[in-house]
């Protein structure tokens, strides 16, 4: 089968495509390389996948990439997209050029090619402010709390117009705090474990009782695959690890990891911060036959061992 992946240089982009090929798909991968984090990084994933002789990578704009015209791929695997929530909210209009535009485009040529099945990356973002937990694929969503979540609630929306207007398998995956080897630096796990790692200090946002689902990157990839085979029309999943830890906890869980008391201060939560995440993965359980196997503690232990 020959699979585009969108975003293939980035943390998941390179894990999925890292499993498609050993599992002998045929695989275009695509990235424009953006420097949000040091570049170097994607650099160093795209050698592991350029190993492989059934990969073919393409520095692209999904905003005006004509790759899906020229390759005819199968099925595409939408992970392109910017992220940060934090940074959405000082350069809101890059998230509706990249998420929001990118994706209409990324539509309309596999409408124009005829690729009827697309699974795209949303966001528990979306979730935002609600306070009923745990997060359903049914809750109502009125509170998203950063342009980067409305942009990803607006990609949802449009896969489904297109779902209705052309006849495509539209999935939609919801992931929750995604960490693991190769992780992006930007991110709470990377950031604590090299940290305390180095006896740096680090800052703690709130008082340490906010919570995250933090789910680990094989289990997301087993999630995406289910995903590109399954026979779903338009459907939204949860993929998350159903088992919220605080931060504190998570603090503590790196310190006992590495061996070494953290040193932070502790400063007031940010913009646009959500107080919880906690998925609901049981839709994905039966549709997906999704089932995360990895415990915080070793996946964290993975994760250091790749810093």
């Amino acid at each position: 089968m020959k699979i585009l992946v969108t975003g293939c240089a980035g943390f998941i982009g390179s894990h999925l495509c890292e499993k498609l090929l050993n599992n002998h798909h045929e695989v275009y991968g695509i990235d424009i390389m953006n420097d949000y984090y040091d570049v170097q990084k994607k650099e160093d994933n795209l050698k592991i996948l350029m190993k492989y002789t059934n990969f073919s990578f393409s520095k692209e704009d999904i905003c005006n990439t004509k790759i899906i015209s020229q390759w005819k791929p199968n099925r595409i695997c939408h992970l392109a997209s910017m992220v940060g929530v934090r940074y959405s909210i000082e350069n809101p209009k890059i998230y509706v050029k990249t998420n929001i535009e990118g994706f209409i485009h990324i539509l309309e040529e596999a409408v124009k090619n005829n690729v009827k099945h697309i699974v795209y990356a949303s966001s528990s973002s979306v979730y935002g402010l609600n306070t009923k937990i745990p997060f359903s694929e049914d809750d109502e969503i009125k509170t998203c709390n950063s342009p980067y979540a409305s942009s990803k609630m607006a990609m949802e929306s449009f896969a489904k117009t297109y779902s209705q207007l052309y006849d495509i398998n539209c999935i939609g995956l919801r992931f929750f705090t995604v960490y693991g080897p190769r992780g992006r630096p930007d991110m709470a796990p990377y950031k604590f474990l090299k940290a305390i790692s180095d006896g740096n200090k680090f800052n703690k946002f709130g008082d340490g009782t906010t919570s995250r689902d933090y789910t680990y990157v094989d289990d997301i990839v087993n999630g995406i695959l289910s995903a590109l085979y399954c026979s779903k029309k338009c459907e939204v999943y949860n993929l998350g690890n159903s088992n919220p830890i605080s931060l504190n906890e998570f603090i503590e869980t790196c310190e006992k990891v590495i061996g070494k008391k953290a040193i932070y201060d502790e400063i007031e939560m940010q913009l646009g911060d959500v107080p919880h995440t906690y998925a609901d993965i049981s839709k994905a359980k039966i549709n997906l036959c999704y089932n995360p196997k990895i415990k915080l503690e070793e996946g964290l232990k993975k994760m250091y061992n790749d810093l």
